[in-house]
């Protein structure tokens, strides 16, 4: 039996900043137009990277703190937590009918 490819350009998923909470449902084509930084066109799935909408920065995100501030695990807030626990079960975390925490 084949995997099921499944081409993520023609699905609409939940686009979640991890700086302001905004949440929206866009193909990764609007998002990206939209100047959102998430994968598939910004990043890969599951890989800890910025998860931002076009009006903000990637200087408040969990890719921030660990890649630019060198936080360790126990120096990451509860939000933060959350926004790594969405990415590395990403893209189920991200459906649309998907239960999401910031």
């Amino acid at each position: 039996m084949e995997p099921i490819a499944i081409d993520f350009e023609q699905i609409v998923l939940r686009h979640i900043c991890e700086v302001c909470d905004r949440d929206e449902l866009l193909t990764p084509a609007q998002a990206f137009d939209s100047g959102w930084d998430y994968p598939p066109r910004m990043g890969m799935f599951g890989v800890v990277s910025p998860r931002t909408c076009g009006n903000c920065g990637i200087e408040s995100t969990l890719w921030w703190a660990v890649a630019m501030e060198n936080r360790a695990g126990d120096e990451l807030t509860e939000k933060q937590y959350a926004v790594l626990a969405r990415i590395q079960s990403e893209p189920e975390s991200i459906l649309p009918e998907a239960e999401v925490n910031p």
